[in-house]
């Protein structure tokens, strides 16, 4: 297994409702990849350099990942097609 950072963003009127929702989801995939949540925190909302999707801001979530390799490129795909963020940073952290 290794260690993972992902800094997912959602959009800046997320509530905590959909911020959970979004928890659930990342700790349901993971458990299908055999992964799990070491960490996460909440990072409020911030302004970004530049507008994305037409938007300013966002609401930041942080977590560090315990994940097996082979399945890091399954997480990703996923993350991808996945509606609720609006962005995702997903990196190998020593």
């Amino acid at each position: 297994m290794s260690k993972y950072e992902l800094t997912l963003i959602l959009d800046s009127k997320a509530t905590s409702a959909k911020k959970k929702k979004v928890q659930e989801m990342l700790e349901k995939i993971l458990s299908q990849l055999k992964g799990k949540i070491i960490k996460s925190s909440d990072w409020g909302v911030k302004e970004f350099a530049y507008d994305i999707n037409k938007k300013s801001s966002g609401a930041y979530l942080f977590f560090e990942l315990d994940l097996d390799t082979r399945s890091a490129k399954s997480l990703n795909e996923k993350l991808r097609v996945e509606n609720d963020i609006v962005r995702y940073l997903f990196v190998k952290s020593s």
